[in-house]
């Protein structure tokens, strides 16, 4: 009878540390980039300092709702609870990402089956820039680094284009403003077989079909003086979205996701 009592008592016990493990393993998706993705609400005073702006990473965690998970199982397996880990800093390019330990921090918390995003190329473009510019080989090589580091640790790289910037506008269309980098991320992704998200073509498609005055009003950061106390002078910033440009980003990058 004591041994009966002894097992019953370490098999429930058992039961129940493996129901908490179950239950607290949360998938963590690890976002990397620049400003076009950073979580602004991070920041100190974020509502006198930054908002309206912000990065569509920081409005992507309410698109991974019970609900939802099941859309995008293709990428998250079983997952039952998703948490938006977002990394992604203002003026960052691929190279200053990971000269400043921000890269070294991302891979040291990583576990098997979270997933890692990856949007560069604003900042890796920018010639006149040289703290941050990084050639189209250098691009590509720190993304290679990005991409094998994720994969040692069990984990999923998903390699996204930059996305759209408002210019320049031709006959009612926008059109790429980043150059070779797009498809430079496009060919690391398929030398190394790993999935990748054309931002950079969705995007364009989406704002060529609201067309320019509406995105340029509604999504971009265009305002006149005094609507917001972060600018009390006005905004003219056609990289950087207000809160319904970058909701309507994450939604392309959510839907991308199903497909992949």
């Amino acid at each position: 009878m004591k041994k009966f009592r002894f097992f019953a008592i370490t098999l429930c016990s058992v039961l129940i540390l493996s129901a908490f493990s179950f239950k607290s393993k949360v998938t963590t998706i690890y976002l990397i980039g620049d400003s076009t993705v950073a979580d602004y609400s991070l920041e100190e005073n974020y509502q006198t300092k930054k908002f309206p702006q912000v990065g569509w990473g920081q409005v992507f965690q309410p698109f991974f709702g019970k609900d939802s998970l099941k859309l995008v199982s293709n990428v998250l397996g079983s997952a039952k609870e998703v948490k938006v880990d977002d990394r992604a800093k203002g003026g960052r390019s691929t190279r200053t990402f990971f000269q400043e330990g921000r890269w070294a921090s991302v891979y040291q918390s990583l576990q098997k089956g979270d997933v890692v995003m990856m949007q560069f190329g604003h900042n890796d473009a920018s010639v006149e820039k040289t703290e941050r510019y990084v050639n189209i080989e250098g691009y590509k090589e720190f993304l290679r680094l990005f991409i094998n580091q994720t994969k040692e640790k069990g984990a999923t790289p998903i390699v996204l284009t930059p996305v759209a910037r408002n210019y320049p506008w031709k006959d009612g269309k926008l059109s790429n403003v980043h150059g070779d980098y797009p498809q430079a991320a496009i060919e690391v992704a398929k030398e190394l077989k790993v999935k990748y998200i054309d931002l950079n073509e969705l995007s364009m498609n989406f704002f060529s079909s609201k067309g320019q005055e509406y995105v340029t009003t509604n999504y971009f950061m265009n305002f006149e003086a005094g609507k917001f106390p972060a600018f009390p002078d006005g905004q003219k910033d056609n990289t950087h979205f207000q809160t319904q440009g970058g909701i309507e980003v994450a939604r392309l990058v959510f839907n991308a996701m199903k497909k992949l």
